[in-house]
């Protein structure tokens, strides 16, 4: 959460570091601000509550000229979002700005001692904190420089941060600091960035270093140095940016979203790509050898929101082709739990982001048993990644809306490569019969392309129950993720009460919510390849419309029996059950997505959402 970029070089820093706020908005968008250090070496801030074309207003009124600076864009935590709590915060001489991510747990102790040393606070939040240290420790002679400063502070935090300063006596440098946080370097020829992510500074360039935990990192005109908390120098590690800028921007689209549903045959390709050479399944970086797959007797999934849904998934296909335990956690639950771990333990940790905070929390729980962590990530060099002993990358490029769709479906490729691979390696299919699964992997995308021409058919039917007040998701088998999934983006861009059942649990208490009218989407098992399961949901859909539901259907091509039960019917391409949910979650972004539209709410930027959750 929150969105951080900083400047230094030969540009004007304003524009450089609003330009990148709004490409980091989707990270928070309950106020923004700037600080820029003037050409006359005087520090100038601005902020404001509310979306940028809030701070844009307030900068129209004011020239701002100099070379760095830094921004900020946020999702509240402590305060309120108003002005006064909006970053960046400032010391009480106005000499040192400060921007931050994350939370700064022992803050209440900090700020009780400044105020004990005469220090009146202007906002109500936990970030101001580091601008009064960090001043303190300048003004009383502890450190000769701003990063010297910042090393002696971070020592003192506890929680999770990203923090950025500048200070006005040393107009050239921009300083730094990470710990269970994102942050990220751009490198251009006479200036250097900073970032949460490498969509604020692409428009420059695609020449990035990753940081890791507890580091401090100045930069300059010339470049940047790195060291520990301790002021010992170490190595960044510098990467290239798989994307260009045309990634990240809305080509024509009225929103993100939009276009990255229609993306999800590129996303899934490219995730698929290089997994299956010389008749095998490869993983990618820090691979698990074989032997320590075939050594797993038990798998755990951790994952939060829609990565949970793609975890679900994950235990249908591994169970399945392998026969091995899977248990599916909630990350934010799993190590309160105390579960049951060891050597021959493996824990797949899904995170679209990589900094999600319950789940890299989870995956530390996890090495400390001593299991076996992989992690399924779609951002190179992230956290979670770097903890875990192996990664499996998606390659669904930048997602900008805040409601996961193409990087949901990656996660779901990215599971049934990994249960390919767990099923080689224990000899539970034969070399034949894993080809033929990642034959119709392969086949997946354009199945998906095939399914979004569904669209305007998915958006009539929007448009006839955008009024309702709840609508209901049924599935059965790999169904009822896919209507969890199907009710989470509703209630996420809709702010409609909507609920995902399995369907056989209608009758345990659920179906006393059927109405007259009430809208009830069913994902319907295939009747060749789950006909005990597709009988069975013909009977919960009979049960339903006989209590005047008016039920939206979305079943397999040529599915002649539900035809007649489905007040909406809308068709998917066959393919294998396993594979599915990369066809039936489809029409479910789109309906989920119109009833926003309708609704007139922001479908990229839904209220109280942030794209990555770096807070437990």
């Amino acid at each position: 959460m929150c969105g951080i970029v900083g400047y230094v070089g030969h540009r004007q820093a304003l524009d450089v570091v609003v330009e990148g706020l709004r490409r980091l908005e989707y990270r928070g968008y309950d106020s923004s601000g700037v600080a820029i250090i003037s050409d006359d070496a005087t520090l100038q801030t601005a902020k404001k509550a509310g979306r940028i074309e809030n701070l844009d207003a307030l900068l129209a009124e004011r020239t701002i000229t100099g070379t760095t600076g830094m921004g900020h864009t946020r999702w509240a935590t402590h305060g309120a979002p108003n002005d006064r709590n909006a970053h960046p915060h400032t010391d009480t001489s106005g000499r040192i700005a400060v921007v931050h991510n994350g939370i700064i747990e022992n803050f209440v102790a900090l700020q009780a001692e400044l105020e004990r040393e005469g220090v009146e606070f202007a906002s109500d939040t936990d970030s101001e904190t580091v601008a009064h240290l960090v001043a303190g420790v300048l003004r009383r002679g502890e450190a000769e420089t701003l990063a010297d400063a910042l090393r002696i502070v971070c020592r003192r935090l506890e929680g999770a941060f990203t923090l950025v300063l500048i200070d006005a006596e040393n107009p050239d440098t921009v300083v730094a600091a990470r710990r269970n946080s994102p942050l990220v370097l751009g490198l251009g020829d006479g200036e250097t960035f900073l970032g949460s992510d490498v969509a604020a500074f692409i428009e420059f360039t695609r020449q990035a270093v990753e940081l890791g935990q507890d580091q401090v990192v100045e930069i300059d005109r010339s470049g940047y140095r790195i060291t520990d908390f301790d002021g010992r120098t170490v190595e960044g590690s510098p990467f290239t940016i798989d994307w260009d800028l045309a990634a990240a921007e809305k080509s024509g689209y009225d929103y993100f979203m939009l276009k990255e549903i229609q993306e999800q045959p590129s996303a899934v390709a490219d995730t698929l790509r290089s997994h299956f050479q010389n008749g095998r399944i490869t993983l990618d970086e820090q691979r698990l050898d074989p032997s320590t797959l075939r050594e797993v007797d038990k798998v755990f999934v951790v994952a939060c929101g829609t990565a949970y849904h793609a975890g679900l998934l994950a235990k249908q296909a591994i169970e399945h082709w392998t026969r091995i335990p899977v248990e599916v956690e909630m990350a934010s639950e799993f190590r309160y739990r105390d579960p049951v771990l060891d050597r021959q333990t493996l824990v797949v940790a899904i995170s679209q982001s990589g900094e999600t905070a319950d789940t890299l929390e989870a995956v530390r729980h996890a090495k400390d048993q001593k299991a076996t962590v992989l992690a399924i990530c779609n951002t190179n060099g992230a956290q979670i990644p770097r903890e875990s002993d192996a990664v499996l990358y998606t390659h669904a490029g930048p997602e900008i809306g805040v409601a996961s769709t193409k990087c949901f479906t990656a996660q779901v490729a990215a599971v049934l490569i990994l249960g390919l691979a767990l099923a080689e390696a224990r000899g539970t299919k034969y070399p034949d019969e894993i080809a033929a699964e990642y034959a119709a992997l392969q086949a997946m995308p354009d199945l998906i392309a095939t399914t979004l021409q569904v669209g305007e058919q998915v958006r009539a039917v929007a448009r006839e129950i955008a009024s309702a007040k709840a609508i209901l998701f049924l599935g059965r088998h790999v169904g009822y993720p896919v209507a969890l999934e199907g009710a989470l983006k509703l209630k996420e861009l809709a702010y409609m009460h909507a609920e995902g059942f399995p369907a056989g649990e209608l009758k345990h208490g659920p179906i006393a919510l059927i109405e007259q009218d009430l809208p009830v989407v069913v994902v319907m098992p295939s009747p060749t390849g789950r006909p005990l399961l597709h009988q069975k949901m013909l009977s919960n859909i009979a049960e339903i419309s006989a209590r005047g539901a008016r039920t939206i259907v979305i079943a397999e091509e040529g599915d002649e029996l539900v035809a007649k039960h489905a007040a909406h019917l809308i068709e998917i391409p066959r393919t294998r059950t396993l594979l599915s949910p990369l066809l039936t979650t489809i029409p479910l972004q789109i309906l989920a997505a119109e009833i926003a539209q309708l609704r007139g709410n922001d479908i990229d930027k839904p209220r109280n959402l942030a794209k990555s959750v770096t807070v437990e």
